[in-house]
Formats: structure tokens, sequence, C-alpha cells
């Protein structure tokens, strides 16, 4: 780690308002070469704002950014890229329908005489970038048909090609295997040796742990301090993140089930899941945990209606039901949270209580006109009991943070009051204190008597929280666990399909 010396950035008193919220209030930073430095702090703290305030996507309203001894303002993020600062954005900020190659070198393309493009040094050093990745596709690939994992690493071969002296990333994991992860960290810890700047935004605590050096934490858009990695601990940094310890960060419900609400017999998706029973009464928590493409998502799509099943059964309160989409399972008392909430759980150009009332909309007509007056009311009463922070019921839903978006999509299908609630990733991307409050909510809900599916690839989460749990591997139910054998031992195994003695 970098000395006071080497300091090659400093944001100075930097302060930015958006309508109604002041994001950035008198923000000071230091970014040192050869260094990890993580930002951490809860949804909506001004972390993702801080650095798009360097990187040109914001203007400041007060403060200077000092960049290698002088005084700069870039207009957009071009301007810093061209300047050795390279931001990678939590929403991939690539072209869909061209090559990896030129998506890498988007907006700085190598030329020879006359302003010809230099397609042959493009493709060249596109694929020794992705070399030093460790990817195992071709630099010729269109961007669009890789997987998102794949596409996070075609953002950070940019940072590889251009050689900068500064690179933020924002999330960086958040679409990755464990696999990927680890070329990731790899190649931080590269490009650390070679002198490079890392910002590392994660609300992961595991990773900012294990990749950073010094942590800076923001909260409500003012920064509550900065610390030693080795010298401080999970607690302090949360107590800094939120103003206060998380004494019970899990909460289990306490609750007597009732009577079984939902069963599956030999549910089967021909390439993706295969004889999958189990049954969740009411009032249980149960936990489907497995590897990513283990099929965990794909049989909880299946039940809701999205995904058609090649056979097998559901049963609903002890009758067999057939759920051809996802009105059907609606109309079943079914509600589901997806995992990916900007693509599958809201509309994002649509104001907050318009999302919390898309479920139930046909509930808040009258003559087929939506009754403006009952949307507000329903919103605010869901407001109210999960806490959602926005500036208003009209506020557009994509300028909340994570928790609340998330909370948003909560908020929708609590208002169908369903007897059966699945829940896909319903912490993913979101902040310590919000998972808490989640968790308490999930908590909540099931004391009530909703059967809840909790699908979760944090295991400290879906042991916390579950009553009983479910584990997925290549498609198959492998285990079940209650009480005293959920340990980290069984799920590891079974999700892995190895043997106690194999291990």
């Amino acid at each position: 780690m970098g000395n006071q010396n080497d300091v090659i950035l400093e944001m100075k008193n930097i302060s930015r308002s958006f309508p109604g919220v002041k994001a950035l209030n008198q923000v000071n930073l230091e970014i040192k070469k050869g260094e990890v430095l993580a930002l951490v702090g809860e949804n909506g703290a001004g972390k993702s704002t801080l650095m798009k305030v360097l990187a040109g996507v914001y203007s400041r309203d007060e403060g200077e950014i000092i960049y290698q001894g002088k005084s700069v303002s870039y207009h957009n993020p071009l301007e810093a890229k061209e300047d050795g600062i390279i931001i990678i954005f939590q929403e991939l900020n690539l072209v869909s329908e061209l090559t990896v190659a030129e998506n890498i070198f988007l907006g700085t393309m190598p030329t020879k005489r006359f302003g010809i493009i230099d397609r042959k040094k493009i493709k060249e050093e596109a694929r020794r970038a992705l070399n030093e990745l460790e990817c195992d596709y071709d630099e010729n690939a269109i961007v669009g048909s890789l997987s998102l994992a794949r596409q996070q690493m075609v953002e950070i071969a940019r940072a590889l090609v251009h050689r900068a002296n500064i690179v933020i990333l924002d999330e960086p994991t958040a679409s990755l295997t464990g696999h990927d992860k680890e070329i990731l960290f790899r190649n931080i810890r590269r490009l650390k040796e070679q002198g490079t700047a890392i910002v590392y935004i994660s609300h992961k605590m595991e990773e900012i742990f294990e990749i950073s050096d010094r942590i800076t934490v923001l909260r409500d858009g003012e920064k509550t301090g900065t610390l030693v990695t080795a010298e401080t601990n999970r607690n302090e940094v949360t107590q800094k993140m939120i103003g206060r310890d998380l004494d019970e960060f899990y909460e289990k419900a306490s609750t007597k089930f009732g009577e079984e609400v939902l069963r599956v017999e030999n549910l089967t998706r021909k390439d993706e899941f295969s004889d999958i029973s189990f049954s969740i009464r009411k009032g249980e928590v149960l936990g489907l945990y497995g590897l990513v493409g283990a099929g965990r998502s794909e049989v909880a799509e299946t039940i809701f209606g999205i995904r058609p099943s090649s056979s097998g059964k559901i049963y609903i309160n002890g009758q067999e039901k057939r759920i051809l989409n996802s009105r059907s399972a609606v109309s079943l008392g079914i509600g589901f949270v997806p995992e990916s909430r900007k693509e599958q759980g809201l509309v994002l150009g649509m104001s907050c209580k318009e999302n919390q009332s898309l479920a139930n909309i046909r509930y808040l007509q009258k003559f087929g006109f939506i009754q403006e007056r009952e949307v507000s009311r329903s919103f605010q009463e869901y407001q109210d009991k999960l806490s959602i922070s926005c500036a208003g019921p009209g506020q557009p839903v994509v300028n909340l943070s994570g928790g609340n978006q998330q909370k948003i999509v909560i908020a929708k299908w609590l208002s169908v009051n369903p007897a059966i609630l699945i829940l896909d990733e319903p912490t993913r991307g979101i902040d310590v204190g919000s998972k808490a409050e989640i968790h308490k909510l999930i908590a909540r809900m099931a004391e009530a008597g909703m059967a809840i599916l909790v699908i979760s690839s944090e295991m400290p989460e879906i042991m916390g929280i579950s009553h009983r749990i479910l584990t997925i591997h290549q498609g198959s139910i492998s285990g079940e666990f209650s009480g005293e054998e959920i340990t980290e031992s069984n799920l590891i195994h079974a999700i892995t399909n190895l043997s106690v003695d194999a291990c």
C-alpha cells in the first residue's frame, strides 16, 4: 500500500444535489497509487455519485479534484479515460451489436494513415487483454451473444488495454461466478503491483476485506471515515455505514407451521431440472440453495408460470393446479420477486406508486379507469410498512437506491396478499442495512402465516433466515436440512455432490 506521498488524486469538499436530495455533502477522498481503496456505504449513501462526479458523468456543485498535482474537471467519461481514469459502471456500458474488440476500444479506436481504423491492432490488443483475463472466448465474438459475466470481463479488459492510472469498479462481481471473481481479483492485484490505483465499490464485505488496502465509508452523502483494512473489522465498518451495530443481522421467524400450502411433485423441465419434489407449510421459510446454473431460478419461474414444465404436478392447498402463466399463478395466491429487479421486477420509466400497483392494478380500477387516489393510498400504506425512502409517490423508481427498489418490488406483491411468496435473491446488490430490514420483513411475513420460498447465493443468509433448506445440484434436489443439520459443511457437500469422506 502506498504512503502519503503516493496520493494520485484528491477530491476536496465535493457536493452534489439532485431535486429534493443532497447526494454529496463536502466529501473528501484520497486515492493512492498501487492500492485498492474500497468505497462502501448503504444504497443511496453517495458512492456511485461520487465516482460519477470524478469521471465526468455528473458535474459538481462545489469542490475541487486534484489529479497528479493539477486541478481537473471532466465533462464526460471519455475525457476521463483519455486522462487515465476509467470507470466500469454497475450497469454495463457496452454495445451489444459490436464485437468484443470493438467494445474494448469504443470511443478510442486506433487509426492508421488517413484516419483508417487499425483493425489489426484492435484485434491484437483485445486478444492480449482477454488472454490476461483468462477469457475463453474470441475477440471477434458479438458482445450481445455473451453471458453477463463475460460481458463484465469485456468491460474490465478496457482498463488493461488503456493502461489506466485509476480504475473504478462499481459492484464488479454482481454477475460473476466464483471462478470469474478469482480471475478478476488476480488481475486487480496485478494492476495494483503495476502502480494502478483501484477504487472498489461493493456491498460484499467478504470481498472488501479480501481485496482492499483501505476502506472509505459514506453515509447519507457524507464521509464518516477511512479505515486501514488490516486494522479494522466488519462491525466497525458496519457501524460507520449505518450508525449502529447489527446485533441481529439475520432473523428467523418464530412461528408454528400450519397446514401445507404448496406441494411440488416430480416437477421437470427438459434440460434444466428434473423430478423436483418439495412442500411448504403456512408460516414456513424454505430455502433453496445451490450453485449458479444449478436450476434454482428455473424451478421458481416454472412454479410461477413463466416457464412451462415438461412434466410433474403442483398442488395448492391440497388441490392439483395447472399454472399456465404468471396471471394464473397470481390468481392462485402466488407472488414472485424475481432475481433481477431492474429487468424483471420494475418498469424503470414509471413512478414508485405506479410500480407498486402493477400486480394489483385490476383492483385499483373503476369502469376501466385507474383510481389515482387508490393507487396513492396503496403506495402510502406499503411505504410506511416497509420504510421505503423516496421523495414522493411520483418519484421515478429508476432514481431510487437498490434497497428501496427491492422494497417496492416486494410491496407490489404484498398488495395482492399472496399465500405463497417466492423470493429469488431478495438482497442481491443492496446494502447491509437494507439487507437486515428485508430479513426482518421476511420473518414478519412468515409469522403472519405466509409460506415463503427463498433462493439465495449467500450461505450465511440462507442459513440465517430459513427453517428448512433444500439443496440443488445440476437440476436435481441433492439434500434437505433442518435444525442442527443446517451447517456450512452439509450445504457445501450437497451443492457440489461430494460426500463428507471425499472432502
